[in-house]
């Protein structure tokens, strides 16, 4: 069902839909959230993070290491396969699909990925306020929903007064890295980053090139089949100083 709109500033960049799961899936949460999927302590709304609440990388993962922060990370194929291949680095998948929680909690223990983390919550709040200032050293928004209708596209999440909150979670020089197949989107998301103070290009041209830390998801291939184009986009994180 909708998150209650009611308790929150802004509108939500998702509507919350409940499923029945998978015996697999349920398994998913009874054995494997408790290594992978943080408690995070709730404010007005079932994914909402409490304003007070902190998340302390460095215990957490037990270690100090670059952290990467997928926003909406779905069934997990990308960040899975990122942790897999990067166990240098930290990983924090933020979702508000519970099966896809699941997915990725199982993917994660089959492939022996332990650099992973998983946060049900909605991002804004994530990086606003879960996350330390500077914490990250990369964000990943790839195929955000688009609300291609013109009455919901004030619920896309790259937004007026997004940059800002994302600009908060990365250390500087940290990336912002985004992908979508709806042009009318891309050219959104890149206005607004292009006009955002705490970012600066890092790409030339009109797009950016394929990141190469993005595997080949069957939703991408999904867009590519039915004739749309992959944009790419870049932002580095300017300095504080």
């Amino acid at each position: 069902m909708p998150e209650p709109r009611i308790f929150r500033d802004e509108p939500v960049s998702f509507v919350r839909r409940s499923g029945r799961m998978s015996e697999a899936q349920e398994r998913a949460f009874d054995e494997l959230a408790p290594f992978y999927l943080l408690d995070v302590p709730r404010h007005v709304a079932s994914t909402s993070v409490h304003p007070e609440a902190r998340l302390d990388p460095a215990s957490e993962y037990g270690r100090t290491s670059p952290l990467i922060v997928e926003i909406g990370s779905g069934q997990g194929h990308a960040i899975v396969s990122a942790a897999a291949a990067r166990p240098d680095a930290d990983f924090l998948a933020v979702e508000v699909f519970r099966a896809g929680l699941a997915r990725t909690m199982l993917d994660a223990d089959r492939a022996g990925v332990r650099n992973l983390r998983l946060v049900e919550a909605n991002a804004p709040e994530v990086l606003s306020t879960l996350l330390p200032e500077a914490a990250a050293s990369e964000v990943w928004i790839f195929f955000p929903d688009p609300w291609h209708k013109k009455r919901h596209t004030k619920r896309r999440l790259v937004r007026a007064g997004f940059p800002a909150t994302a600009a908060r979670a990365l250390e500087d020089g940290g990336m912002l890295r985004l992908a979508t197949d709806w042009e009318d989107y891309a050219l959104q998301m890149r206005e607004v980053l292009d006009e955002a103070p705490e970012f600066e290009r890092a790409f030339d041209g009109e797009w950016g090139e394929r990141f190469d830390g993005r595997v080949m998801t069957a939703f991408e291939r999904k867009g590519i089949a039915k004739g749309r184009d992959i944009r790419d986009l870049a932002y580095r994180r300017v300095s504080r100083a």
